[in-house]
């Protein structure tokens, strides 16, 4: 599994709309977060290693009523309180 974010911008006044469509209808959504500047949302979702982002995205993401742009982080390592780095030996 590996985690990409997705910040997503509203038409006027959707945001509550989406952010309940993303978390009701689209099963890889982990979290959803209001947030301020020029998006409206920031969304997290739980890819299979293998899935193709892309097409996540474009097909299925962008398409959800009231999502007027987006903008894909993909995340490279996570960092945790109890977990720190993969990978870190110490």
């Amino acid at each position: 599994m590996r985690a990409i974010f997705v910040m997503i911008r509203c038409e006027l006044g959707r945001a509550y709309q989406v952010a309940n469509h993303l978390m009701d209808e689209i099963q890889q959504t982990s979290e959803v977060h209001s947030i301020s500047g020029e998006f409206d949302l920031l969304a997290k979702f739980r890819l299979d290693s293998d899935q193709d982002i892309g097409r996540f995205v474009c097909e299925t993401v962008q398409p959800s009523p009231g999502i007027a742009a987006t903008f894909t982080i993909i995340s490279l390592n996570p960092f945790t309180p109890d977990h720190g780095h993969f990978g870190d030996s110490s």
